[in-house]
């Protein structure tokens, strides 16, 4: 990725948050067993909170639940998500890391031409705080949070609404995610989509459906040249 003229393809790169640009797992496990606490319920292992994460907070909620074996209903799911959300808040970047290749690979994309964007269920302020935090929120075109109004992912609706904001179609951007939520969310939208191994997926990574897999993101130049011939 040395070319500094623009690509034809991709002409944006649009990444999900925890589990691919960071591994937010250390946090949002500590959040939500601090949250478990305050009620009165067990913690959980990491392994087990990284089966949940994907779908939103309220998402999180629920599965904690069901994994508890207790019942929930919507009214209380979002109050209590409201509870971890406040907890998380305060503490979202601090066990959180940049996966490796991270950094570079998104100023290696910038220095190309190609436009950057961030597309997660996570709520807007945590997924800014979060960039702001590791230097990468002024290098993104567009960030589009779980609570920006569309449905969330495995929903193809707010990775459209991204290449509205940027003024491009779906095809003329590049997914980068780490779970099934994201592989389907691209699909469904028609734009390409690379997974990477390590996230938080409840599904085996090769069995996705993804157009390319990579072990680490800074293997995205050898992604897009992978799927370049179809475009």
């Amino acid at each position: 990725m040395t070319d500094t003229a623009a690509p034809a393809w991709p002409r944006a790169v649009l990444f999900d948050l925890d589990g691919t640009l960071i591994d937010s797992l250390p946090d949002i496990h500590a959040a939500l067993n601090e949250t478990l606490a305050s009620l009165g319920e067990p913690p959980f292992t990491p392994e087990a909170v990284a089966r949940m994460v994907g779908g939103g907070v309220e998402v999180l909620i629920r599965r904690a639940f069901e994994a508890l074996d207790k019942e929930i209903d919507p009214a209380s799911a979002g109050k209590i998500a409201e509870r971890y959300l406040a907890i998380y808040s305060a503490r979202s970047t601090e066990l959180t890391t940049l996966n490796a290749g991270a950094s570079l690979t998104v100023r290696e994309l910038q220095a190309r031409g190609v436009r950057l964007g961030v597309v997660t269920n996570k709520p807007e302020a945590e997924t800014h705080a979060v960039l702001s935090h590791f230097g990468l929120d002024g290098l993104m075109d567009v960030v589009v949070g779980g609570d920006a109004g569309p449905r969330k992912k495995p929903e193809p609706d707010l990775l459209i609404l991204a290449c509205t904001r940027l003024g491009m179609e779906p095809g003329e951007a590049l997914f980068v995610g780490d779970s099934e939520n994201d592989v389907e969310a691209a699909l469904a939208a028609a734009m390409p989509v690379v997974a990477v191994r390590g996230g938080y997926s409840r599904v085996p990574v090769d069995a996705m459906g993804a157009g390319h897999v990579i072990d680490r993101l800074d293997q995205i130049g050898e992604a897009i040249d992978a799927l370049m011939p179809a475009r």
